[in-house]
């Protein structure tokens, strides 16, 4: 098991999502620090350390909804996949989207995994917890 925590940076609009990712995270066996943008400027402005994000530590993991205001979730993936400090980092896609082409687009784009979020929170969470799950023993990039 990992001794570092794990940096999630949470990519949600949506509070009921971001309350349950929380909770799992706080039930999780994994150590973890979770950040959240609640919209794909957010996102990018945290990422790129812009504004009152300057000094944040980078995620080493992103959960990233695509239905986003401001900017779109596919959008902040094509630019997180283009640059060359941030492309390492994955991406997972967390999305109620069930469309093929959002999917195809996003692993084409660059995804580490797409992910259909379920209608109950209580599946939810057991997805969550399959995610923080599977990164506890994936071996991460270095930053």
């Amino acid at each position: 098991m990992k001794s570092k925590k794990l940096h999630i940076l949470l990519v949600e609009d949506n509070p009921n999502d971001v309350i349950i990712t929380e909770r799992s995270l706080k039930k999780g066996q994994i150590k973890t620090e979770l950040s959240v943008a609640r919209d794909g400027q957010e996102a990018l402005d945290f990422l790129y350390q812009r504004g009152h994000f300057a000094g944040v530590p980078r995620p080493d993991l992103i959960l990233l909804d695509l239905n986003l205001p401001k900017i779109n979730g596919q959008e902040v993936l094509a630019e997180i996949k283009q640059d060359e400090h941030l492309r390492r980092i994955p991406v997972i896609v967390l999305t109620v989207s069930k469309y093929e082409k959002d999917m195809v687009k996003a692993y084409d784009s660059g995804a580490a995994g797409y992910i259909t979020k379920p209608p109950s929170s209580g599946e939810f969470l057991k997805i969550i917890n399959t995610v923080l799950d599977y990164w506890r023993v994936a071996e991460l990039p270095p930053a």
